[in-house]
């Protein structure tokens, strides 16, 4: 029973926010309710939802200074070089851009954090695809899916959470699969060049201009230039100049910051503290590398610093918090309220019901094929369950059936590793609404785009792996 309900609660939340007839705070929040009490434990509901709380709070902490302190950065003009790199690279060219989105994504996975990564690829790409026109899903999708494949670096989470629960080593897991991730990589930046001549037919050759500040119509085409807004028949439209040109409408009222992006005499740069931010910046993704202090401390007091050294005076200070508050309160809300689906998740046994269930249907003739059974699994179980679940939770399950017929621990630890890509899109990664938070696209829009894609390379890295002799 307890199976049934789980699934049908997981359906039930995906088919509402994908088909918006709730928003995904409503939805994270209500359908557990209701569910919880299906289940005949709603006297209890309260002690879930606490439990979820309670463990999801220093990530909604750490999300919620990560933002100010990555706005300061972005106000006080660091990542400008950055744009202005990518800018002369892509030449507003959009096959260029969403190769560039996917690289830059990729490049900035290093430093082992989701919620990082998304806010400087975001801030570093969004005015170029509001200039362009180009769709903003392209964006988040190719962005989760290359921070997918680099989630798996041994700092980054997953791989630490396998080499625990199997009391195996990281860079055993890691290293041997680092052939396979590259496959994953390369998969990823082919279909950002896929996607990205889509993009290029849909919208024809652009030129930016250069000084203009004014907004294009922002277009979300779930379809990636499928044809959607080209005019009759999806030609290509000619050269044109973007940022604003006759006949173009205003891009709306709350995009009008980011697309300053790259104003040079916006009044909260701050050139002659360039070198110190960038130092702090580095010192700070350091230190969280090598796990100094705890992550939420750490952005607390970056926070903290970044805003007293570059805005002395108190109401500027004030003015830079007002002015991140809306991505904060949207951003720590929806985690917040992944609590409650989680907590109910748990705290029900919801959870453990549906991964043994599944774990239960495994033919007994895929016995030594367990690695392969590991790695198909971990696209749908690393999606609906969060890491630690799956990690701690399933996978010694799986490692004790596939030691049985002769499979290493290290080969499943391996397997284990193949659904991040997906992983990364799940409703449960506090990550993902940064990401589709910044980049003001719907969550339903976004997962309607990348599901299909990030399976298609959880499955390349799967195959990469068992023919590299990895799994």
């Amino acid at each position: 029973m307890l199976t049934i309900l789980g699934f049908a609660m997981i359906a039930t939340f995906l088919v509402l926010i994908m088909t918006k007839k709730m928003s995904p705070i409503a939805a994270l929040v209500l359908i557990p309710a209701l569910f919880c009490v299906a289940a005949g434990k709603g006297a209890h509901l309260g002690d879930y939802v606490i439990d979820g709380v309670t463990g999801l709070a220093p990530t909604a902490a750490m999300l919620m200074f990560a933002i100010v302190y990555f706005g300061v950065m972005i106000d006080v003009g660091l990542f400008d070089p950055v744009v202005r790199g990518i800018l002369r690279f892509c030449k507003a060219d959009p096959m260029r851009v969403v190769v560039g989105t996917a690289a830059l994504a990729a490049i900035v996975s290093l430093d082992g954090d989701g919620s990082t990564t998304f806010m400087i690829t975001v801030s570093a790409m969004y005015p170029l695809y509001k200039r362009l026109g180009m769709s903003l899903v392209v964006m988040t999708g190719v962005a989760a899916m290359a921070n997918g494949v680099m989630n798996t670096v041994p700092w980054g989470g997953p791989t630490a959470r396998a080499a625990t629960a199997l009391k195996l080593d990281a860079a055993d897991i890691f290293v041997p699969m680092i052939p396979a991730l590259l496959v994953g990589l390369l998969g990823v930046l082919g279909l950002a060049y896929v996607l990205g001549l889509r993009e290029r037919r849909r919208l024809g050759a652009l030129r930016i201009a250069d000084e203009e500040s004014a907004e294009t119509k922002e277009t979300v085409l779930v379809g990636a230039g499928a044809g959607a807004g080209a005019g009759a028949g999806g030609g290509r439209l000619g050269k044109r100049p973007v940022g604003g040109g006759a006949g173009e409408a205003d891009g709306g009222d709350d995009d009008g910051d980011l697309l300053k992006g790259l104003d040079p005499n916006r009044p909260t740069l701050r050139p002659r503290l360039y070198w110190f931010n960038a130092l702090l910046t580095g010192t700070l993704i350091t230190a969280m590398i090598l796990e100094l202090l705890p992550i939420p401390v750490l952005f607390l007091l970056g926070a903290a610093l970044a805003l007293s050294v570059n805005y002395p005076r108190l109401p500027d200070q004030k003015a830079r918090i007002a002015a991140h508050a809306d991505n904060v309160l949207n951003v720590s809300g929806m985690v917040f309220a992944a609590a409650v689906f989680t907590g109910v998740l748990q705290g029900t046994g919801m959870i453990d019901s549906m991964a043994g269930r599944l774990v239960d249907t495994v033919p007994e003739g895929l016995g030594p094929h367990m690695a392969l059974v590991t790695g198909v699994l971990s696209l749908p179980l690393t999606y609906f369950m969060s890491n630690d679940g799956f990690y701690f939770g399933v996978l010694p399950v799986l490692a004790e059936a596939g030691a049985a017929h002769g499979v290493t621990p290290l080969e499943m630890a391996r397997a284990s590793l193949v659904g991040q890509p997906l992983h990364m899109s799940s409703p449960l990664v506090p990550a993902v609404y940064v990401l589709v938070g910044m980049a003001r696209v719907e969550f339903g829009d976004h997962t309607r785009f990348v599901v299909k894609w990030a399976a298609l390379t959880c499955l390349l890295i799967l195959t990469a792996g068992i023919l590299f002799g990895t799994i």
